[in-house]
């Protein structure tokens, strides 16, 4: 009886070769089993869903404002006078130092939970959920302009130009609003459609240039914010649109006839513009997700020379995406003059055109990301106030911790090599692993 003799251990080459070719007993396949995808037998364990979740866009996004709020709360802790007293003695006592530091940053952020969301020490409920109104009230605009940006970035355009888009729609539609005398239902109507059309308009020229001409559009975009911006400074100091015995550009009142009607009552400002901004958002994911157009836009966005050799219309889709662009940050400024402020000044878009670009970011470009990053910086601007008035902590850093919060959306890898989270080692490690676990059962 002869006796067993180990194999040799097998190289990760030969391996590869032996499971492609069944051991020789059959002819090699095209593609390699080194260079397909899936996972080795015995490997499904360690190519867990769990670790998919923990890696995917959704953690990494918050993950990302998880660290933006941990260094913001380190800054809040700079400028507390507490902190800096317990500094002076951290090496003889460094329980104090990190008592004041955690002291400082979670009663900032308590009170920024106060101003954005809920306030326990308002009178009645309607007082306590009063937050919860102005942060969605706050996020209407930039929910809005938010998608009008994340439409463009899905095609592959920049609509840098949703802070002219806005003003446009805010122009037109606080003239309906108060120079025109018409019946309740009909001068909302109109009021809606000539502010959707302004923004339409003002985004679709710039699909025009870009399609017809080649101009880049993010250039084309930022002289449209300053011809807009402009225009409406002019228009404010004319007779057809600044208030009778006013010396200050402002618009006459809107019409009542002309307004949005609070969803809530008179108590909350909350209109119903928050409404249309979910309805937006619906219409933006259905338009991405299931229709023919939206399908385009896609291709465009993903390679527009192999749409093109698709059979796209290539320029007809860059000229539709961004009107409908537009329009929908044209709901933004008919929010603003028709909902929030009622009338129409130079200052009817604020930075709503520029915040909406670091929603847009935050959301990924998808419709309902970029809803939810809405709501959450219309909860800091809310919050930021409340935050300033209780600890006295400067009303700025809720601006640094949005810019953090962009700075790592646009850094997933930094988020993940942060938290331990790299794909990308685990995998090769994984298939290290089993290579020798195959090699290793090949030679017993």
């Amino acid at each position: 009886m002869s006796e067993n003799k180990p194999e040799a251990p097998v190289e990760d080459a030969d391996l590869a070769t032996s499971l492609d070719t069944a051991g020789g007993a059959m002819r090699p396949s095209a593609v390699p089993v080194s260079a397909q995808s899936g996972s080795l037998p015995g490997d499904e364990d360690q190519d867990s869903v769990l670790r998919k979740i923990f890696t995917g866009n959704g953690i990494v996004t918050i993950l990302a404002v998880l660290l933006a709020l941990i260094l913001g709360g380190l800054l809040i802790a700079s400028t507390d006078k507490v902190v800096a007293a317990t500094s002076s003695y951290f090496f003889a006592r460094p329980t104090d130092f990190l008592a004041a530091v955690w002291s400082a940053a979670t009663s900032s952020y308590v009170a920024l939970f106060q101003g954005s969301v809920y306030n326990p020490r308002g009178s009645g409920v309607g007082g306590q959920f009063a937050p919860l109104m102005e942060t969605l009230t706050i996020a209407t605009p930039l929910i809005t302009a938010g998608l009008g940006v994340a439409l463009a970035f899905r095609a592959g355009l920049f609509n840098i130009g949703a802070q002219g888009q806005i003003i446009m729609a805010g122009i037109l539609a606080a003239w309906v609003g108060f120079a025109l005398d018409l019946p309740v239902g009909l001068h909302l109507l109109l009021v809606l459609l000539a502010g959707v059309i302004g923004g339409a308009v003002w985004g679709g020229l710039v699909g025009v240039l870009k399609a017809k001409t080649g101009a880049h559009e993010v250039i084309v975009t930022i002289m449209f914010n300053y011809i807009a911006l402009y225009l409406v400074r002019y228009l404010l100091d004319t007779p057809a649109f600044q208030r009778p015995g006013e010396t200050t550009p402002i618009s006459p009142i809107l019409d009542a006839s002309a307004v949005y009607p609070q969803i809530f009552g008179s108590q909350y400002r909350l209109h119903i513009g928050f409404l249309l901004a979910i309805a937006a958002t619906v219409f933006v994911s259905w338009l991405l997700n299931r229709s023919t157009i939206g399908f385009e836009f896609r291709a465009v966005g993903a390679n527009p020379k192999a749409a093109l050799t698709a059979g796209i219309n290539v320029p007809r889709a860059t000229i539709l995406v961004m009107t409908i662009a537009g329009g929908l940050a044209g709901l933004a400024g008919v929010a603003q003059v028709a909902g929030t402020e009622k009338v129409l000044t130079d200052g009817v878009a604020a930075t709503y055109g520029f915040d909406a670009i670091t929603v847009a970011l935050l959301g990924r470009s998808t419709p309902w990301g970029t809803f939810a990053a809405g709501v959450l910086f219309g909860a800091f601007r809310a919050g930021a106030v409340q935050m300033q008035i209780q600890t006295g902590t400067p009303i700025d850093i809720v601006l640094v911790v949005q810019s953090l919060i962009v700075l790592f959306i646009a850094a997933p890898p930094l988020v993940r090599a942060i938290f331990g989270l790299n794909p990308r080692k685990k995998k090769a490690a994984t298939a290290g692993k089993s290579q020798k676990a195959a090699a290793t059962g090949g030679a017993a």
